[in-house]
């Protein structure tokens, strides 16, 4: 199967949700034109509550669309754009990749991969019991989150539902992710 863009998703405002555009710009070093979450240094509110001078490693949130597949044969609707992500993708197995991969969507914008993200009780408030669907720990007790990646933007570009994503794991040996 073919690596895609399933949709893309941005929102000005601090929502939980993002609703889904015909297409987002990305920009290198921001993140999402126009998203809540742009930016050189944190913008996430329990991050810029820590430290609001901490760079900005979750410029750009990606969530493969199979996970929805998964969460709807388990009773919880849930669609593009409903967890905060900005681009839903298809095909590409996310969670395997290491810290550094370079993801090249479309024509020109290229994300690095920075880490997990951290899912938090929010998920709980949109859908009671999904939290527990997005993160859990394993039959070795190892933490598990299948709630999408998190990147910064390398070189921008638009980016349109359908568009190709191709994956450039890093020189070196694989680090995998950790939460971001």
């Amino acid at each position: 199967m073919n690596s895609k863009v399933g949709a893309v998703s941005s929102n000005g405002v601090y929502a939980f949700t993002k609703p889904n555009r015909e297409s987002i710009r990305l920009l290198a070093g921001l993140g999402v034109e126009g998203d809540v979450h742009a930016g050189t240094t944190v913008k996430h509110r329990s991050r810029v509550a820590q430290d609001p001078t901490q760079p900005n490693l979750r410029q750009v949130h990606l969530i493969h669309q199979e996970l929805f597949t998964e969460l709807r044969e388990a009773g919880f609707e849930v669609g593009a754009g409903d967890l905060g992500e900005n681009i839903t993708t298809v095909g590409i197995d996310l969670l395997a990749l290491p810290t550094g991969t370079l993801l090249r969507l479309g024509d020109e914008a290229v994300v690095e991969v920075t880490g997990l993200r951290n899912p938090c009780l929010q998920i709980d408030a949109f859908r009671p019991g999904l939290l527990k669907r997005v993160v859990h720990r394993d039959d070795e007790g190892s933490l598990v989150r299948k709630a999408g990646i998190m990147g910064i933007v390398v070189s921008g570009g638009v980016v349109r539902p359908g568009d190709p994503i191709e994956a450039e794991p890093p020189d070196g040996p694989h680090r995998p992710l950790d939460r971001v």
